[in-house]
């Protein structure tokens, strides 16, 4: 209870960062954000809506498919951040700290990657763009990272058509600003392999299997200073899985022996996520 306390106030913090990003820097500047946030502040532009609003109801089509398609754990946490980001979103008021364009594109893109970051670490994220991306790298052989990239383009065209094309520019800076703040604090989309040395293989198998999606291989081993007999579990995962994973193997089996290395890549059956 306490860790999922602990959970839900890391999202509102980073939910609130994301708003404060966006009501004091980017919609001041008329520079848009990545994802659904920046879908949202283009149609509340021309419409004279609340983007608040909008990017809430643009995530509920979303939050169901991630539901179906990538993880009941993750979409909740996700459409949670977004409701709490929408909340904030009409809350706090606009305003603009500073009329320079390039400051605001530059502190904006780095508030709100650092909300979206610290989400990001504890296995949520703030939805929308995130989903999809995940669910058509799962149905394709290409990698997460092309979707965004394609996805957050045609957010920068189309401020570019709307607006002009020195708002387009300035777009384009806040991305670049928020994708290396994001890797800075937390790689997304990155392989791991985690090697557990444990006395309670069986437990830890079935504790993982009912939380991920994720093959075991299993190895005999044997302790090299006190010759107990021990085993080795090899998983193959993402960012968003390492968080689950470390909260079971405490649940299951604090003492185990757990290393963690980046995977540089995977060959043969993987399940992207």
């Amino acid at each position: 209870m306490f860790k999922e306390i602990q959970k839900v106030i890391i999202i509102i913090i980073g939910s609130a960062l994301l708003a404060a990003s966006l009501n004091f820097f980017l919609i001041p500047a008329d520079v848009f954000a990545s994802g659904f946030t920046g879908v949202s502040q283009l149609i509340a532009s021309l419409f004279d809506l609340s983007t608040g609003l909008l990017l809430f109801l643009l995530n509920i089509p979303v939050a169901i498919l991630g539901w179906m398609k990538v993880g009941k754990s993750f979409t909740i946490y996700s459409f949670v951040s977004v409701a709490i980001t929408s909340f904030f979103l009409e809350v706090l008021p606009e305003y603009a700290f500073s009329q320079d364009i390039l400051l605001n594109a530059v502190f904006g893109g780095v508030l709100g990657a650092v909300g979206a970051g610290l989400m990001l670490r504890l296995g949520a994220s703030s939805g929308g763009l995130d989903i999809i991306a995940l669910v058509l790298a799962r149905y394709s052989d290409r990698p997460v990272g092309i979707y965004f990239f394609v996805l957050n383009s045609l957010i920068v065209f189309a401020a570019g058509i709307l607006f002009d094309p020195e708002k387009a520019l300035y777009t384009l800076v806040a991305l670049y600003v928020t994708s290396r703040v994001i890797d800075a604090i937390h790689t997304r989309y990155v392989k791991l392999t985690a090697m557990i040395v444990t006395k309670h293989a069986e437990e830890l198998r079935t504790a993982i299997h009912e939380r991920l999606t994720r093959g075991i291989t299993r190895v005999q081993a044997k302790g090299g200073y006190t010759s107990d007999d021990k085993e080795v579990l090899f998983i193959v995962l993402t960012r968003y899985e390492l968080y689950d994973l470390k909260t079971i193997i405490n649940d299951v089996d604090p003492t185990a022996f757990t290393n963690i290395v980046e995977t540089a890549s995977v060959y043969g059956l993987f399940n992207k996520q």
